[in-house]
């Protein structure tokens, strides 16, 4: 039963890596082409998996961003500290 659970995550992580590696643009793949890397993963899943990740995958900009991140004058964040709805009182 442990083989196969190990069998499964190995066949997941290798889809996982390999999709993620078809579907990163060809211009941001690091160390080696795309091509390549597909093989280096599908001949050695746990070892091509890992150098795609430690290597070639690209480094993603963060998708949350907070309130640094935001150009511009900071907004009130409640009625309490909006001077317009103060002055309405």
């Amino acid at each position: 039963m442990l083989r196969v659970v190990g069998a499964l995550a190995l066949l997941a992580f290798t889809v996982y890596t390999l999709v993620d590696c078809v579907q990163t643009p060809d211009d941001a793949v690091k160390g080696l082409p795309k091509i390549v890397w597909v093989f280096v993963i599908l001949l050695f899943p746990l070892a091509g998996g890992a150098a795609w990740f430690l290597v070639g995958r690209p480094t993603r900009p963060r998708l949350i961003s907070g309130p640094q991140d935001r150009p511009g004058p900071r907004r009130p964040r409640g009625p309490d500290d909006d001077p317009d709805f103060l002055k309405g009182l």
